[in-house]
């Protein structure tokens, strides 16, 4: 049976990296949710098999199936990076459970026995502890921030990075003592710290820099997992914890690199902009306020058109009606394509997925640093709520918290209609110069009702 199993996990453990390979691109996305389903399904079956007592597993896959069927049924698709961020926290709160069940009835899971547990398993489990409680609170204020129920703008406090700093030397010096003495004192007090410094090295952290920080935290849920599958002396609960923290690990560097961002910043809970800097001054500069059927005239009479998606086209819902949009103005033989930042959103493919949700064609849809040099010849570029990654000040204001983040050039356009609810600024909290050029019409309404009246003028 032991072989069996082994073989079972193995060929689940396939399955989850063909997962990974297959979701690295949109035409394979399909197949590596088919293949991570597949994966799951086998590591579940098998784990059934294996244990003596079915009856609080079934109840628990009840209670935690319903509510996740509930939760999928009914969150909508802006809601899905907090709703990340939210399962992020439930495995960090797993391995700190799985630690302490582990700590208090070592022969059950075969580590030891009461007040003499194995070295090397209290190292392995105190390390899956730690890491999941920080997992567990991070999550929970990148919930908060992303939800807005905690302000999106950093929040710093005198000598962060010191007392961040010192709280680490205070989690290692407690897991040496916890595997030295076995002490319950030991072990409280390092879900203790570990909980106050996931909350203090996320709290610091803007709006625009969020997408990083799901990243990262999906990152760190992973290697929770994989310590707590040390504990529990399960190789695919090993192997799937490894897979999921090198690639968040790996998505995380990939965006900090998109963002000029530093990845060990990141890690320690600290990123580019932690200080706003002072409000720019235009002056009596005013907008220019434009109309469903301006907006109509010039895009009808251009040659290429660029959509630049973002938040607000995920808050509305608008991606059908976009889609409508690009098709009517395919149909008058304008050039259409779409330009996808890489934090655009709230998480990392937030964009890419309510465009496929839409049927999109993935040929239309472009990344930065594919595109961006197309911005000089567009006749339009069409932004839907994009405010920060099409902001200018991050390449010429040095105060500001964005400043040195690569951004979509849409200013370069001949033309740039930004759809806004509001003259506001965006989720970083830092105002847009873009509103106020000489080529910026603001189209100042919800993101859906403005497209769908600009399809109908078109009509």
């Amino acid at each position: 049976m032991e072989t069996l199993s082994t073989l079972a996990y193995l060929v689940s453990s396939i399955c989850f990296i063909l997962a990974l390979r297959g979701l690295s691109g949109p035409d394979t996305a399909q197949r590596g949710v088919t293949y991570g389903i597949a994966g799951m399904a086998i590591a579940i079956i098998t784990t059934l098999f294996m244990v003596e007592s079915w009856g609080l597993i079934i109840l628990g896959v009840l209670i935690g199936g319903t509510i996740g069927t509930v939760i999928a049924k009914k969150i909508e698709m802006t809601a899905l990076p907090q709703l990340v961020a939210a399962f992020h926290s439930l495995v960090g709160l797993a391995a700190v459970f799985v630690a302490a069940s582990a700590f208090y009835n070592p022969e059950a899971f075969s580590i030891g026995f009461e007040n003499d547990i194995h070295t090397s398993s209290l190292v392995e489990l105190s390390l899956g502890l730690a890491i999941g409680a920080i997992t567990f609170t991070g999550s929970i204020i990148a919930f908060g921030k992303l939800q807005g129920i905690v302000s999106g703008k950093p929040v710093t406090y005198p000598s962060q990075h010191a007392i961040n700093a010192g709280l680490g030397g205070v989690i290692i010096f407690l897991i040496v003592m916890l595997c030295a003495t076995q002490s319950p004192f030991f072990f409280w007090a390092l879900v203790l710290f570990s909980l106050l410094i996931g909350v203090l090295i996320i709290i610091p952290i803007g709006g625009a820099d969020m997408p990083v920080i799901v990243s990262m935290l999906n990152s760190y849920s992973g290697w929770a997992a994989a310590g707590i599958g040390f504990t529990l002396q399960n190789n695919l609960l090993i192997i799937t914890g490894a897979l999921v923290g090198s690639s968040g690990a790996i998505l995380s560097y990939i965006m900090c690199k998109a963002m000029n961002r530093s990845f060990i910043s990141v890690i320690l809970g600290g990123l580019g902009g932690e200080t706003a800097g002072a409000a720019h001054d235009y002056g009596d500069r005013q907008a220019k306020i434009g109309s469903a059927e301006d907006a109509a005239f010039i895009m009808k009479n251009a040659s290429k058109v660029i959509i630049v998606p973002g938040y607000g086209m995920a808050v509305a819902q608008a991606q059908h009606v976009v889609k409508e949009l690009a098709d009517t103005l395919k149909k008058e033989g304008v050039e259409v394509s779409y330009a996808i930042h890489p934090v655009a959103g709230r998480m990392p493919g937030h964009m890419n997925v309510l465009l496929a949700e839409a049927n999109v064609p993935y040929d239309d849809v472009h990344e930065l640093e594919d595109i961006n040099r197309d911005f000089a010849q567009a006749d339009v570029a069409y932004v839907i709520g994009a405010n920060d990654i099409t902001n200018p000040a991050a390449k010429n204001d040095t105060t500001s918290p964005i400043y040195g983040m690569p951004i979509l050039d849409v200013e370069r356009a001949k033309t740039v209609l930004f759809v806004k609810r509001s003259m506001g600024s965006g989720y970083a909290g830092i105002e847009n110069p873009l509103f106020y050029a000489d080529n910026t019409y603001m189209l100042l309404d919800d993101a859906k009702k403005m497209t769908e009246n600009i399809v109908k003028a078109l009509d």
